[in-house]
């Protein structure tokens, strides 16, 4: 059997999108158990609640929701257990360092499988404004409404 290449995408945080300014971005490993493995390969997680923290020298991703494996017994996991994530040790300092400064957290982005193993991208965010909310949308819209006339001017 050929072994897994490429990115498969599992779950998407579009949320975190929407009420974040996402300023850098990180891909982090994560430790799994194996049903939980099976249940994502089924392509069934939610990271809506979902964040990280840093606790000494480590990484921890929370609320995150993975569900039973259908096919698990009494080894199934807990549906949303704390995660370790995998992280190079400057890449934990300078995201504690971030966080400490005030008005950052750290909010999962994607959870996909890249080369077999499972990932997750996230993102060190500053919360928005309701404004900032209503000026992203309004801007999004206008470049749908460009692209939309110019799609038409072009027929």
């Amino acid at each position: 059997m050929p072994r897994e290449t490429g990115r498969k995408v599992i779950a998407q945080n579009k949320r975190a999108r929407h009420d974040y300014h996402v300023e850098d971005t990180f891909e982090a490993g994560l430790v799994l158990q194996g049903t939980e493995v099976k249940s994502l390969r089924e392509g069934r997680a939610s990271l809506v609640d979902g964040y990280a923290s840093i606790d000494g020298h480590e990484a921890w991703l929370l609320n995150v929701h993975i569900p039973e494996y259908s096919q698990g017994t009494w080894t199934n996991h807990a549906a949303r257990r704390k995660r370790k994530l995998l992280l190079h040790r400057k890449e934990i300092d300078k995201l504690a360092a971030k966080t400490k400064e005030g008005g950052l957290t750290i909010v999962p982005l994607s959870l996909y499988f890249k080369d077999g193993k499972a990932k997750v991208e996230i993102g060190l965010a500053r919360g928005k404004k309701d404004w900032d909310k209503r000026q992203s949308l309004a801007e999004q819209q206008a470049k749908r409404e460009m692209a939309r006339a110019l799609r038409h001017r072009n027929r």
